[in-house]
């Protein structure tokens, strides 16, 4: 007969700048996982390198790390081992950030603000299941599929507009964005009326709070 799952050596890698967010995280894995095996690391740069190395089967990454942050790693966690499963822990807010990380790979994603019980269920799951999806963000990906949009807001802009609302985002003016640009600033106030218009706005304050949210992870 088959050992339950749950008491099967399964090896952990767990990846927070913060050591108190490692060690409650690998509390509550040593009493579901009695047998895991669990690594640590609080570095971005190392996390690919002990996946390879220790054959880590389920990673629980944070979403920023000092040396810059997990969404574009977690590809290269795939490409490693393409069996690994990927539970984000992170203190970003769920219904903004979570599409992105499950796009790039993320078979999970958990609050650091989730109560205690939420947190050993997402492990329970990550462990029986391969994946852990709040009913939040499993209603987020329902609406995505009649939504592309939803996972950026910012997508329906073409570079140069993009570009324009970054500069925007920074504190630049119409003045500013034309000498910078060498364009005239009537074609700055074209492009910032498109903008306006593509992403269901109505002054730069918005604007300023969709760059900030969505273009900056």
């Amino acid at each position: 007969m088959e050992e339950p799952i749950e008491d099967r050596e399964i090896v952990f890698l767990l990846a927070d700048d913060h050591s108190i967010v490692r060690q409650g995280m690998a509390i509550l894995i040593d009493e579901i996982v009695p047998n895991a095996r669990v690594y640590q690391t609080s570095s971005l740069l190392q996390i690919v390198e002990l996946i390879e190395s220790k054959g880590v089967e389920i990673a629980v990454i944070d979403a920023h790390f000092p040396d810059g942050n997990s969404l574009h790693i977690l590809s290269q966690m795939k490409a490693a081992n393409p069996n690994i499963k990927i539970l984000v822990f992170t203190g970003l807010e769920e219904d903004l950030h979570v599409l992105k990380f499950i796009k790039a790979g993320a078979n999970g994603y958990v609050s650091k603000l989730s109560e205690e019980e939420e947190i050993r269920q997402a492990i329970s799951d990550m462990v029986q299941k391969g994946e852990y999806f709040s009913a939040l963000s499993r209603n987020l990906m329902v609406q995505f599929v009649h939504n592309p949009d939803l996972i950026n807001p910012l997508s329906p802009l073409t570079n140069r507009e993009l570009q324009i609302a970054e500069m925007y985002a920074e504190g630049n003016g119409n003045l500013e964005i034309a000498n910078q640009l060498n364009i005239k600033q009537n074609t700055v106030s074209t492009i910032k009326k498109n903008i306006f218009e593509k992403l269901k706005i109505e002054n730069l304050v918005e604007l300023i709070d969709l760059v900030k949210t969505h273009h900056k992870i």
